[in-house]
């Protein structure tokens, strides 16, 4: 079952991304959700600068996202999914509802972006019909690089 997570689900949100995170703490450039804290989730979700949802198991959360409505498009970041929960179909019904709640907003599409040394996201995003529409190269504070792409879909 997948809820709409408020600001008192910000530890909720934060576990299930540093499990979800953990296998990218030891790469060239570790993700910056590695860096984010409860507070600071606690805080976007209080302020309405971006919404999350919780995907619900046996009332536990094996998976979140978190999701900005914009102007023209609904922008997901985050989605995280526990390890024990890969490969269940948790992640592509998480995407659904973001989906569904973008066109309820009246939204036309949805974007994301990648990085692009993850080749396992970016081919679940382009298996229920996202393309990649824009390279990027983001530069850490540290000054490191690390190249991604946005990836969106349509309605």
């Amino acid at each position: 079952m997948i809820v709409v997570a408020t600001a008192e689900d910000a530890y909720s949100v934060h576990e299930v991304m540093m499990a979800a995170f953990e296998e990218y703490r030891h790469i060239d450039v570790p993700s910056s959700a590695l860096e984010e804290t409860i507070e600071s989730i606690r805080h976007a979700l209080s302020s309405g600068k971006e919404g999350a949802v919780l995907y619900m198991q046996d009332n536990t959360s094996v998976a979140s996202a978190r999701f900005q409505l914009r102007e023209e498009h609904l922008y997901f970041s985050r989605l995280s999914v526990r390890p024990e929960a890969h490969g269940k179909g948790v992640a592509k019904a998480i995407l659904l509802w973001l989906e569904k709640h973008a066109r309820e907003h009246g939204k036309e599409e949805i974007l994301c972006q990648v990085r692009m040394s993850v080749p396992q996201n970016i081919a679940l995003y382009r298996s229920v019909g996202y393309e990649v529409y824009q390279e990027e190269v983001v530069v850490k504070p540290n000054g490191s690089e690390v190249l991604t792409c946005y990836m969106k879909k349509r309605f």
